[in-house]
């Protein structure tokens, strides 16, 4: 079930947290990574060493700024030229919090570009290749604010709960692709609540400030407010699940939502 070898991964924002989380996971089943992030040289090496170490037969880090239409387009043909993607994870995202007034219109759009749009040019593109091949698996790390909103996250909401519906139309698309023995062509989203990532980070130090820089109370106190078993996430649980979604026994999930929340989503 965990037997990767032979595929390529493309994972967007994987020099870091959840998405270099999720790349580690698909390494270890032995699938080459196409690395990829906002990344110094250093940065990118590092990631790609550690991808490496964990079992990738090849790694290769791709620049991409997905902003901008035609640079995804360049990437997912720089990433199709060294063999195309049988994987495609898009995790790469930005976050803000503001009341939705005070919200700056230039950080809607760059959050609405690099959340949601860049999902839709990346799938465009690979997800007719993976058809042809009758294998392909779209994981797309959406989030509990896919599924429910927050005060101060108009941006982050909207993009989220687009990722979702875009997912549901791809999925219902390619459901038919492939077969049961190939592993089929799936699209699902993985939703995490409160997880252990650098995107949290501003809004524990708010927290934490009011307890006068306590950092565990500030996360207490979040937890206590959405995610009821009261425990945060690892970012490599995130990489299980995704792996197993990359599984051929998974051919027949498709189009969901699959939440990681400690409960949130079922209040």
């Amino acid at each position: 079930m965990s037997d990767l070898t032979g595929k390529t991964a493309l994972v967007t924002g994987s020099v870091q947290g959840i998405g270099l989380a999720v790349a580690r996971s698909l390494a270890e089943a032995g699938a080459r990574v196409a690395v990829h992030g906002l990344a110094t040289p250093d940065q990118a090496a590092s990631a790609c060493a550690e991808l490496e170490a964990a079992g990738a037969p090849e790694v290769r880090f791709f620049e991409g700024d997905l902003r901008d239409p035609a640079a995804i387009d360049a990437m997912m043909q720089a990433v199709a030229d060294w063999g195309g993607a049988d994987i495609l994870v898009n995790n790469a995202g930005i976050q803000h919090t503001a009341p939705l007034a005070d919200m700056p219109p230039e950080t809607w759009d760059a959050i609405l570009a690099i959340n949601l749009s860049a999902a839709f040019h990346t799938m465009r593109v690979a997800m007719p290749e993976m058809a042809a091949r009758g294998y392909g698996r779209v994981i797309n790390i959406a989030s509990v604010h896919g599924v429910v909103a927050s005060k101060e996250k108009a941006p982050y909401c909207a993009a989220k709960f687009g990722l979702v519906g875009l997912s549901r139309v791809a999925a219902l698309e390619y459901a038919n692709q492939g077969s049961k023995q190939a592993g089929g062509v799936t699209v699902n989203c993985i939703c995490p609540g409160w997880t252990e990532t650098a995107i949290i980070e501003p809004q524990i130090q708010a927290r934490a400030a009011a307890h006068g820089g306590d950092r565990d109370a500030g996360i207490a106190e979040l937890l206590s407010e959405k995610q009821p078993s009261q425990r945060t996430s690892d970012p490599s649980e995130i990489g299980a699940l995704a792996l197993w979604l990359c599984a051929p026994i998974a051919h027949n999930v498709t189009g969901t939502s699959i939440p990681v929340d400690g409960g949130w989503t079922a209040q």
